[in-house]
């Protein structure tokens, strides 16, 4: 089954534009940010980010659990990398630290600082999401492949990720499928067990999932062959075009990635800031 991804910002002011835009927008803004260790630049990049998210017009109900699930992961990775470190952070030695207390059998210091670089990274990673999941929800599923072929990278590359945003959905919607068949024939997918028995539980579906997921690869491989894929150089029926406002919009993240890195230089963003309420919070 070809299942087509989630154009959920469809007739948006972002899904209107060339969506060969969404995609230099992602990578310019991430280029700028990687270089901002300054947590108030960080959050008015933030709240920049959310307004351009925004401007995709994508449905909060349909992904705010996306947004939990990344959320989530983000705070457990800046946990473990707090931990990883030993509570040293952005460049500060260790007798330079404001700690407010140590966390017993590790030892790891937690600092003003440390949670200065960690709300830092947070809504850093916070920001490179929401300037990127327009290109996931709206870009019309049927223009990932000319979008990175206008982009001038290798049609074969264009096509492959072409396949993949398409490919993903279908394996959903399969994987339910394989669910519901199986529990017809009384499959016990129950969650309570450890999770050996649990994985044991679900192997009436993995093997199925993965048996029709390597044939529907091997028809499409088929059906690309029989066009005379990878022999020549292939076109594509839609054609993209910059009018005036995408020229502007790159423009201005152009303009905001050559900003970011010329501060970075000259001024302090590129420093972790540490705010005084903290150091004073800790001193006592």
């Amino acid at each position: 089954m070809n299942v087509a991804p989630r154009y959920l910002g469809r007739g948006s002011w972002l899904a209107r534009r060339d969506p060969r835009v969404l995609v230099l927008a992602v990578i310019l803004f991430i280029f700028g940010v990687i270089q901002v260790w300054d947590g108030r630049f960080v959050l008015a990049l933030f709240i920049a980010a959310l307004v351009y998210y925004r401007s995709a017009g994508i449905p909060w109900r349909e992904v705010r659990r996306t947004w939990f699930v990344v959320s989530a992961f983000l705070l457990l990775l800046l946990l473990f990398n707090t931990f990883l470190t030993g509570g040293v952070v952005g460049g500060f030695r260790r007798e330079d630290l404001h700690v407010f207390l140590t966390v017993p059998i590790l030892g790891t210091p937690i600092s003003a600082e440390s949670i200065s670089y960690a709300a830092t990274q947070f809504l850093r990673a916070l920001a490179m999401v929401a300037i990127g999941f327009p290109v996931a929800f709206a870009i019309a599923p049927s223009d990932f492949g000319v979008t990175f072929a206008g982009l001038r990278l290798p049609y074969k590359f264009a096509y492959a990720v072409d396949l993949t945003f398409r490919f993903l959905p279908s394996l959903g919607v399969d994987l339910q499928t394989t669910l519901d068949a199986q529990r017809i024939r009384g499959m016990d997918d129950r969650a309570g067990g450890n999770p050996i028995t649990r994985l044991r539980r679900m192997a009436p579906v993995i093997v199925p999932l993965t048996v029709n997921a390597i044939a529907g690869a091997e028809d499409t491989i088929d059906a690309m062959d029989l066009r005379g894929f990878g022999t020549g150089p292939r076109t594509w029926l839609r054609h993209l075009a910059y009018d005036r406002t995408d020229r502007l919009l790159i423009l201005a993240f152009a303009a905001l990635a050559i900003g970011l890195t010329v501060a970075g230089f000259v001024s302090t963003t590129s420093r972790v800031w540490v705010p005084q309420f903290l150091v004073d919070l800790a001193g006592r």
